[in-house]
């Protein structure tokens, strides 16, 4: 599949009399999606996202729902997401479609960014941070009432990986494997009756913020953010696993996994601290971590993580998700010390 001719005919569906003259590939190389930088013949310069993974209706709803909400925020968030481009007023998506070739194209203006947090951080920034997600979580909750709706749940999404462990049971490995994650989608399934979930907040959730997501202010407020494509409407508490890395003692590295770990460190309840003082939490939604962590380990690694990672690192979260991450979840995350902690009771 080339690329750029994609990229050409999703550009001229939306401008013919504006000539491209380059397109560059700027990806990050760790998923199976494409970022291009496209140069046009006076100079202007867009960024265009080409995506092979998921479904395209889901991808267009989520970008209208992130339009909307981009709209809706306010001071001080009112410019923090990237822009996409849009045609007659809605968010423009092609959709490119040659024999069992299948991706779509969107469109957005490059993002203006300042500063990279550190790969490590000190007791001062992981406060910092923890403050800031806590005003930007409160900010999506209040313009949450008047996003378009998504179809996407996390029981759909379990529901939906059930499926495919009855009909596609070779993909996921031995029937032990198969067996062992069935077991953890009934698990997710059951556990989630245990909460008062009904009373959890259905906000906007970017849920992947690694450091090459975002970008902070001088002040380290947050000043930037893109990169969508884990975006859904959910629960708050589905981006605190990747806080937990971002704060984590190791910092940020380039080879990685996603092991609970970081989830129990003093310095997660550090920035947990701070959040709670921003925009508080329940005992249950600390309890519900280790379920969002599950379904994050069964959704975008072992259902997903072969369409959305490339081929290495599938198959090495793949591995860790059977021999480590799974198995850790039960036994390794404790949500009372974080709420003794947080004086949650």
């Amino acid at each position: 599949m080339d690329f750029s001719i994609i990229i050409k005919k999703a550009w001229e569906g939306y401008d013919a009399s504006k000539t491209i003259k380059s397109v560059e590939d700027i990806s990050a190389m760790v998923s199976t999606n494409h970022v291009f930088r496209v140069t046009f013949d006076d100079e202007d310069i867009i960024i265009a996202k080409l995506s092979l993974f998921g479904k395209f209706e889901h991808f267009k709803e989520d970008h209208r729902i992130i339009h909307a909400l981009s709209n809706n925020l306010l001071y001080p968030f009112e410019n923090l997401l990237a822009k996409s481009l849009l045609k007659n007023n809605r968010v423009y998506i092609y959709h490119y479609k040659h024999g069992k070739e299948d991706a779509w194209v969107v469109f957005y203006n490059p993002t203006r960014i300042q500063n990279r947090l550190p790969k490590r951080l000190d007791d001062n920034l992981i406060k910092k941070l923890g403050q800031q997600l806590g005003k930007f979580h409160k900010a999506c909750c209040r313009v949450k009432n008047v996003l378009p709706k998504s179809s996407k749940t996390l029981r759909t999404d379990i529901y939906s990986l059930q499926q495919q462990l009855e009909t596609n049971e070779r993909d996921f490995g031995s029937a032990m494997q198969v067996d062992f994650l069935k077991y953890h989608c009934d698990l997710f399934l059951r556990n989630r009756s245990k909460y008062n979930m009904h009373s959890f907040d259905i906000i906007p959730v970017f849920i992947d913020w690694n450091i090459g997501n975002f970008s902070v202010a001088p002040n380290y407020d947050l000043y930037s953010r893109w990169d969508y494509d884990w975006f859904r409407m959910s629960y708050r508490v589905l981006d605190f696993y990747f806080f937990s890395r971002v704060v984590s003692d190791v910092g940020d590295r380039t080879v990685f996994s996603y092991v609970i770990g970081p989830m129990m460190e003093d310095r997660f309840i550090t920035f947990l601290k701070e959040y709670h003082k921003v925009y508080p939490l329940t005992a249950d939604e600390i309890r519900f971590m280790k379920e969002a962590y599950r379904f994050f380990i069964l959704n975008y690694v072992i259902k997903d993580g072969k369409h959305f990672f490339n081929e290495q690192y599938a198959k090495k979260l793949q591995s860790e998700a059977f021999d480590v991450y799974l198995p850790s979840v039960d036994r390794d995350f404790d949500a009372e010390k974080i709420i003794e902690a947080l004086k949650l009771g």
